[in-house]
């Protein structure tokens, strides 16, 4: 018989309000061990909302938020096992920090109060630059990088602090095709080798549907949530994007099907 497995995250009725506004209801879903979620949904659909409710920066309204079994509020010290890569942030490109320093970023949640970054921490640093692929280029400047090689420090930066939850918020946007392929082959290749938990939000039905274990499609309230083949080929989907869903042709959705 097996062993029931605990969920890393688990969203039950939640429902989120800004100024008084309803912007998420009825969200539904859990994430087991090293599951791979896409989280899809037309513009203004409340993805980034979701995220931020998965860390704790808005409050429920209604609903309850679980990670690691508690609210995102009380985790304590398990905080730190939590990653995030934002949309890729807009930075002066002369701006002088390295990618070491932006990679260190990640370490402030373990270093404790007024504490300097030790040796260990370093090693961290640099394992974690070797993991994604930057191994020496620690002390290029940032601005210095292309836009696939900004992500892996972004994406660096989120993975050097134990880290067992991953959460992307359109990661590969702004990235060329090539760019994009090769950060998704890095996300699975990660996913094996630290046992992830990934999250993560993209517009890009077609190659997210194309590597997630299962898609949640939202706008506003849950549309349908199972695995990639049922979610692109499903009629909760044209529904959810409306008007936008045009592009989306019943070809590209076989496509995104057979290959996920």
């Amino acid at each position: 018989m097996s062993v029931p497995v605990d969920p890393i995250v688990s969203v039950r009725g939640l429902a989120v309000e800004i100024d008084g506004h309803p912007v998420l209801w009825d969200i539904d879903f859990t994430v087991l061990p090293g599951r791979f979620l896409g989280i899809i949904g037309p513009n203004g659909a409340g993805k980034t909302t979701l995220l931020r409710a998965l860390l704790g920066l808005v409050a429920p309204a209604r609903g309850a938020v679980r990670i690691f079994g508690r609210s995102p509020t009380e985790l304590g010290r398990r905080a730190h096992q939590i990653g995030y890569v934002p949309q890729r942030p807009e930075f002066d490109p002369r701006f002088p920090v390295s990618v070491r320093d932006v990679v260190m970023m990640g370490r402030v949640c373990c270093l404790g109060l007024l504490r300097f970054p030790r040796r260990s921490d370093w090693e961290k640093v640099d394992a974690s630059i070797r993991r994604v692929g930057l191994a020496g280029l620690e002390t290029r400047q940032i601005g210095e990088l292309s836009g696939g090689e900004q992500q892996r420090a972004f994406l660096a930066r989120a993975l050097c602090s134990e880290t067992r939850l991953l959460l992307l918020d359109e990661a590969t946007n702004g990235l060329d095709l090539p760019a994009q392929h090769e950060l998704y082959a890095l996300l699975q290749r990660l996913r094996r080798e630290l046992e992830l938990t990934v999250i993560a939000v993209s517009h890009d039905l077609l190659e997210l549907g194309a590597h997630a274990d299962e898609l949640i499609c939202i706008n506003g309230t849950t549309h349908i949530h199972g695995n990639p083949q049922e979610v692109l080929r499903s009629h909760q989907l044209r529904e959810a994007y409306r008007c936008e869903f045009d592009f989306l042709s019943d070809e590209a959705r076989e496509s995104a099907a057979a290959r996920s």
